[in-house]
């Protein structure tokens, strides 16, 4: 894995669980200084007190709900304030709903479009200038294998992964003659509190083949590092991605839905 010179800061949101925490360990391991972002703030302190006495780097925390459409700005003139310069930017918040969309709640849908589409579009505006006028940086955007077909039972999500998928493309594509890259993390189904939060303790989807974080956090950063645009951790995932490609939409439509249906036999 590529080492990153000493006094670099990566400031990684959703930071508190899940495949955010496997990327602040990653980060930190590698000798980056990190600004840990998520709306729980003890669980985030005592991580961040034990990332820098185990790796002997800065941790610094901010509890920011980025589903607020305040959110963004605040965060950015927070770092500003305090002479934080991000030379990293990951942008690993997001939640997901499931159900059929004629029956969500459409404020939890709301809060899904403001953290995982806008929240995300407008941390990428502030934080990319700055790093352009450096002359450097990166930006790892965790998107899913979600972001390659429609998904019926989280319709809203697998849309808002799609926009974070084509969005990443078109901006490394502008960036590309400049030295700051821009990386898709696209993992599929990860050991993660995603399932419980999204209300799919049931659904097939976890029930086989699902990954680890640690894994797909090592894969991202590996990934961002090399200047990848896209990165799909696991041979299944890589393969699943490729082959919706050839495949009739509505058949791959049809797909998705089963496997996303709740499993009956595990109730």
């Amino acid at each position: 894995m590529p080492k990153q010179p000493l006094g670099k800061t990566a400031l990684i949101t959703g930071a508190s669980g899940g495949i955010g925490y496997e990327l602040a360990k990653v980060f930190a391991k590698n000798g980056w200084d990190l600004i840990l972002v998520a709306r729980g703030a003890d669980k985030l302190r005592e991580f961040a007190k034990d990332l820098s006495g185990r790796y002997k780097i800065k941790a610094h925390v901010v509890t920011k709900d980025l589903a607020d459409p305040r959110g963004a700005e605040e965060l950015f003139k927070e770092c500003g304030s305090r002479s934080w310069s991000v030379d990293a930017l990951v942008n690993n918040a997001g939640v997901g709903t499931f159900g059929f969309f004629s029956e969500t709640d459409l404020l939890l849908e709301s809060r899904l479009i403001e953290l995982n589409i806008t929240s995300l579009t407008k941390l990428t505006k502030f934080f990319l200038k700055p790093m352009i006028a450096r002359g450097g940086g990166a930006i790892l955007n965790v998107a899913s294998t979600a972001a390659f077909q429609p998904g019926p039972l989280m319709a809203v999500y697998y849309a808002s992964k799609a926009y974070v998928l084509s969005f990443s493309e078109a901006l490394a594509d502008e960036l590309a003659h400049s030295n700051v890259s821009v990386t898709a993390l696209c993992p599929g189904a990860t050991k993660t509190g995603f399932q419980d939060a999204a209300n799919m303790r049931h659904s097939k989807l976890f029930k086989d083949h699902v990954m680890d974080a640690a894994d797909v956090a090592a894969a991202g950063y590996d990934g961002m590092m090399r200047g990848k645009r896209i990165v799909i951790p696991g041979v299944k995932n890589r393969l699943m991605a490729a082959s919706v490609r050839f495949a009739p939409r509505r058949f791959v439509t049809k797909i998705v839905r089963k496997i996303q249906e709740v499993d009956k036999a595990s109730r």
